[in-house]
């Protein structure tokens, strides 16, 4: 059996796959819900949710550091990747071992495919499909009239401050969610200054949870040269978490939006 990753690789098996090893935190949540509990052998140390199903997992150390003897352990016959979280050379390595399906998600619609390939490949594929009609419906449902979109920054770090921009998964989270992102011409993650940041004229500064730990001090720091604005802490993995998390975050944004469309009006 052959099938084609989202990277243009080709990816071959003898067998359905039944040791798979997961190098992505959202893929491997995606993992479990689609049942594969049992065939989930190895996960990252930063692979969290569902948290005791993965606290029993053996872990084969970050997304970007892989341990290769840990990973021979375990013997899989699958491992899942993503081209952006893992290391590119770490990756070269595992393809010349071992069949290894990689996805390169830009926007929800490559989410979307990416469950509905991986149902495919590991015998889900009615679960797959639902949770990608689940998604789907509850976007189209949720999202929040366009001529009244709250205008956002969404900051994922400091010291240098970086923005989110196009070509982003998280860019294209915030459009599903009603927002507009004031960098989104900018590409990918730019490095910003404060003095940048409110030329840019957001009406509300999101600061991501995850990866920077962002403090009350930040929202102070923001607020001197953008006293109009609101400084909000957004939940990062709802943003960035392409996989099943998807099916959370529909309802998060727009209780988000309302909540944000008071505050504005206040």
């Amino acid at each position: 059996m052959n099938y084609t990753d989202q990277l243009g690789n080709t990816v071959a098996f003898n067998a359905p796959p039944r040791r798979i090893v997961s190098l992505v935190p959202s893929q491997t949540e995606l993992l479990f819900d689609l049942g594969l509990d049992e065939s989930v052998v190895g996960v990252t140390k930063f692979c969290i949710h569902p948290k005791e199903k993965c606290k029993a997992k053996t872990k084969i150390r970050g997304t970007k550091n892989i341990n290769f003897e840990r990973i021979a352990s375990l013997q899989p016959d699958l491992i899942i990747g993503n081209k952006e979280e893992n290391d590119h050379s770490q990756i070269e390595h595992l393809q010349a071992l071992y069949p290894v399906w990689m996805s390169d998600i830009a926007n929800v619609e490559d989410a979307l495919n990416m469950i509905k390939a991986i149902g495919e490949i590991t015998e889900t594929t009615q679960k797959a499909n639902n949770l990608v009609s689940e998604i789907s419906t509850a976007f189209q449902s949720e999202i929040p009239n366009p001529q009244s979109a709250i205008k956002v920054a969404y900051l994922i770090w400091r010291s240098p401050w970086m923005a989110v921009g196009s070509g982003t998964f998280i860019d294209s989270m915030l459009s599903q969610g009603g927002f507009t992102n004031v960098f989104g011409a900018k590409t990918r993650y730019p490095e910003i200054t404060l003095e940048e940041l409110a030329a840019a004229a957001p009406e509300v500064v999101m600061l991501s949870s995850e990866p920077y730990p962002f403090k009350e001090r930040h929202f102070e720091e923001i607020k001197q040269l953008c006293p109009s604005v609101v400084v909000k802490l957004v939940d990062g993995e709802l943003f960035s978490w392409y996989g099943s998390r998807m099916l959370q975050a529909a309802p998060y944004f727009i209780n988000l939006s309302n909540e944000l469309s008071k505050s504005l009006k206040s």
